[in-house]
């Protein structure tokens, strides 16, 4: 008898563990339920659910729909490894971003609940790919109702999480997928996504080891930068070496319209960020639309651990490569000035507008005439001034800023259009 009743519990404790933890997990936010077990046939409803119930390293396939994780909590966390691959049709059996787009999309009301960036993988990440999934933050943020209109856009300026809305929630600025620097590590890859009006960093990462590529997406109106990798491995090599985590691919992107940390265009605003203690490929992406420039490399990353090859650039306001030879020198170089740097190669780069780009045109044009104004007014001799200074107290005045246009919602539908809009370069359809 005892015997029968510890098979019993074996194949109960089989039963669960399948359950619990499953090689491939389905997830249709039309049909499915998160009471399902997450097979083709009987699919969970959301994606949070489906990171829940997949073993580490295993896959989430995703239909089309718009995802907001359980009760529209707004964000998911992974601490392992997965596959997840976006843009399937209700039956699986096809895959399409145009027709059957994954589109993960928090509304304001999410921000209220949690400001965590959308995405994060929080411990092991070797093996992660996210494939085919359109990320916009675009009703997650607050928007001005009067400042920064744009005749044929949605909204005005984008409020800072320091402004408070007339109605809803502050602008959650957290990035849309994080990889947080105590992350163990290993090879990461994103591609054929569409990262769109995120209030912080598109893609922010630490990488411990192995080679985090980011592989033909598109980057609409993002703020900061929309690629930000940077080494988290121990120094190696003894004092004064740079140590080298890992290497960085960017290939096949479309970047456009990164945004500035605030709205006065002075400060961040990088398509791409060359960070510390990794190599760099970035080769083939297309990069327009940056406020300060296409790509920052000040951080004095050694110049034989970068390539950078075969790029188009347009329309960036400061520069096409921020560069930094040595401490408080800062160069503002063009594409055509590429080729004397000491890179390990720096070839093929050009500027270049490609003709029929379908970017949406009000967007383009608020951009490019997209100015900061600041009016101080202080009199210290006026008689409230004088009042003050006479019993001790700090004199006084105030500032009126106002601005353009800045971090406006831009359309995803749009976005996406930009999928195999030049061939070779830039994100190509697939």
């Amino acid at each position: 008898m005892k015997s029968k009743i510890s098979v019993l519990f074996m194949i109960m404790f089989l039963v669960l563990s399948f359950s619990v933890c499953q090689a491939a997990i389905y997830v249709c936010q039309t049909n499915g339920n998160n009471q399902n077990p997450g097979t083709k046939d009987s699919p969970v409803k959301e994606i949070d659910r489906a990171i829940n119930l997949v073993e580490a390293g295993g896959e989430i396939f995703i239909a089309g729909g718009t995802y907001t994780g359980t009760f529209g909590v707004g964000y998911m966390e992974s601490d392992k490894p997965l596959k997840m691959f976006g843009s399937y049709d209700q039956t699986f059996t096809t895959r399409n971003i145009m027709d059957t787009p994954t589109v993960f999309q928090p509304d304001n009301e999410a921000g209220g609940r949690a400001r965590r960036a959308f995405l994060k993988f929080t411990r092991a990440v070797d093996g992660t790919v996210i494939d085919g999934i359109v990320f916009d933050m675009g009703y997650r943020n607050a928007y001005h109702a009067t400042e920064g209109i744009i005749e044929g856009l949605e909204t005005g300026r984008m409020l800072r999480a320091t402004e408070r809305p007339a109605t809803g929630n502050s602008t959650a600025e957290e990035p849309i997928i994080q990889i947080v620097s105590a992350a163990q590590g290993g090879d990461v890859t994103i591609q054929n996504c569409v990262f769109v009006n995120g209030a912080s960093f598109a893609i922010q990462g630490g990488l411990r080891e192995g080679t985090f590529r980011v592989l033909n997406n598109i980057f609409v109106s993002n703020r900061m930068a929309a690629i930000e990798i940077y080494g988290t491995c121990g120094s190696r090599g003894g004092p004064g070496t740079m140590a080298n985590c890992g290497k960085v691919e960017i290939a096949n992107n479309t970047i456009l319209f990164t945004w500035s940390r605030l709205a006065d265009m002075k400060d961040m605003g990088y398509g791409i960020r060359i960070m510390t203690r990794c190599e760099y490929h970035i080769h083939n992406n297309m990069i327009g639309g940056s406020v300060l420039a296409g790509v920052d490399n000040t951080r004095f990353t050694p110049d034989d651990r970068v390539k950078l090859d075969n790029n188009i650039f347009f329309v960036n306001k400061q520069a096409d490569l921020e560069y930094s030879p040595a401490s408080n020198v800062k160069l503002n170089l063009t594409a055509d000035q590429f080729g004397d740097l000491p890179f390990a190669s720096a070839r093929g780069n050009k500027q270049d507008i490609p003709e029929g780009l379908p970017i949406n045109r009000q967007y383009l044009e608020g951009f490019l005439s997209a100015s900061y104004t600041e009016e101080i007014d202080f009199d210290p001799n006026s008689t409230a001034n004088q009042l003050r200074a006479a019993v001790g107290m700090n004199k006084q005045g105030s500032i009126t800023s106002s601005v353009t246009m800045f971090m406006n919602r831009y359309p995803w539908r749009d976005a996406i259009q930009l999928f195999g809009a030049v061939e070779n370069v830039g994100a190509q359809s697939f």
